[in-house]
């Protein structure tokens, strides 16, 4: 069975970085869609970017466009989140998570916003932006 295993949170003041990362251990990334998803005291889990399998493609939430970048290596069996100019609103636990295959040819190597989507997922890291 495939686990995942965040790393890279921590404490920051706005406007600072980090980089996220999340690196498979017993399977195989290199096929799938892989996202990232956030979810802060009180709110709902939410996307905030997925890359496909070899990054033929990748979704960001508008609030962060031009902030996030999303990678993968799929040699080392992670995938990235590079976090940049970030801001007390970014904070929340931050999950990766691997497409679920569904049966339908080749739909797991692409993303999906609805966490259902998903069936592997880490148990999380946590990112604490400070004012």
């Amino acid at each position: 069975q495939v686990q995942l295993e965040e790393s890279g949170g921590g404490l920051v003041l706005a406007g600072g970085s980090l980089r996220l990362s999340c690196t498979a251990s017993r399977g195989s990334l290199s096929n799938y869609g892989l996202a990232w998803f956030r979810q802060a005291p009180g709110k709902e889990r939410e996307g905030v970017s997925c890359i496909a399998s070899a990054g033929l493609s990748d979704t960001y939430i508008d609030s962060v466009k031009g902030r996030f970048t999303i990678s993968r290596d799929d040699a080392k069996n992670t995938v990235y989140l590079q976090m940049n100019n970030l801001e007390p609103e970014d904070t929340g636990t931050y999950y990766c998570a691997r497409r679920r295959a569904t049966g339908v040819y080749n739909e797991h190597r692409f993303c999906a916003s609805d966490p259902g989507m998903y069936d592997v997922w880490g148990q999380g890291t946590q990112v604490t932006v400070s004012s």
